[in-house]
């Protein structure tokens, strides 16, 4: 492939990108909507895992062939990509704002799960019975996730139904309440579009995490091309495009959201990404076969600076009072770069 082609997929695929996180932000407002639950629900899962899926995909390649450390080291460099750069870029684009439920909730069970990888870093051996266990925890908080989901969209049903009847009643005091068959006839209509606007958001979530994929694959095979035309080595090369590219989807999902102030989906893909991939990725390596950790992870450095950027993380919406700033995104994008420096110059 020539310099000319690989700027076309290049372009190509940051186009695809951009589109495609477009699509699956607008189709997950609309599912949240539809459902009666916060767009943060829908950002924790279905955009969360959707995102996640490069670095799922990753983990099963790599156990299959036997390299499950690959896969664990795959999980310390997302989610330190995920908060630090990820999390920065939009937070610069503009503040992220963060529910005060998720401060309760979800960041201290992000760090908690981070945390469940020091034993098994510790003891230097991932065993197929610890990654159920995690995938065991994973389907857990899947479940429990789902139960408070469902439990939001009955209390918000419940409280449109009584809104309802408060207007109903007003309207029999005041002598307007006419039935007739339209009145019947726009009930149907309105199921029917309800319907549609389902399965329409439906679509536009399944092509725009499709595209999300292809777009990263295109940007980062057309960078790698370009990397070794200009003389990049090998190593620069993986440092930078293909490992910054398993976090595209969730680069171009944020940034989207955040340019579109959708908070919720924002914070909810960030924060349920590093969920999914400590647990998920992690379990599926391990449940696949057993495998020895190298000195290299063993060692701990990459995992401690992983819960050092989530403590960080969390340290600073507390002190931006729930809220990311541009200062605070300044601080976790420069500790990205730092961290880049840290391996391509230090790290043995």
């Amino acid at each position: 492939m020539n310099i000319i082609w690989a700027c076309l997929l290049l372009a190509g695929g940051l186009l695809v990108l951009w589109k495609s996180a477009d699509l699956l932000v607008a189709g997950a407002i609309v599912l949240a909507q539809h459902l009666g639950v916060s767009p943060l629900v829908v950002g924790l899962t279905i955009v969360a895992m959707g995102t996640s899926a490069p670095e799922v995909a990753a983990s099963i390649a790599a156990a299959a062939r036997g390299a499950g450390d690959i896969a664990v080291g795959n999980v310390f460099g997302s989610n330190i990509a995920n908060l630090a750069l990820v999390g920065g870029l939009a937070a610069l684009i503009r503040p992220i704002s963060i529910q005060r439920q998720t401060m309760r909730r979800e960041i201290p069970v992000m760090l908690l799960v981070a945390l469940l990888l020091w034993p098994i870093l510790h003891n230097k051996h991932l065993w197929r019975g610890e990654g159920i266990a995690l995938l065991a925890v994973f389907t857990s908080l899947i479940l429990l996730t789902v139960h408070l989901a469902r439990r939001e969209a009955a209390e918000n049903k419940t409280n449109t139904e009584d809104a309802e009847k408060n207007e109903k009643m007003d309207s029999r005091l005041r002598g307007n309440d006419i039935k007739n068959e339209n009145d019947i006839n726009d009930n149907t209509s309105a199921k029917e579009h309800e319907r549609r606007v389902l399965k329409g958001c439906v679509l536009f979530i399944v092509i725009g995490l499709a595209g999300l994929a292809l777009g990263a694959e295109m940007t980062v095979r057309g960078a790698v091309v370009i990397g070794r035309r200009i003389g990049l080595s090998e190593a620069v090369i993986g440092l930078t495009f293909v490992a910054i590219g398993t976090s595209l989807p969730e680069l171009a999902t944020c940034v989207v959201a955040s340019i579109k102030a959708q908070h919720d989906i924002s914070i909810g893909n960030l924060v349920g990404s590093n969920i999914f991939n400590t647990l998920l990725v992690t379990g599926t390596a391990g449940t696949i076969s057993s495998f020895e950790i190298t000195s290299r992870l063993a060692a701990g450095s990459d995992y401690w600076i992983m819960i050092a950027v989530s403590a960080a993380f969390a340290v600073l919406a507390v002190l931006g009072k729930r809220v990311i700033s541009r200062l605070a995104g300044s601080i976790l994008l420069c500790t990205y770069i730092a961290y880049m420096i840290y391996l391509f110059f230090f790290s043995g």
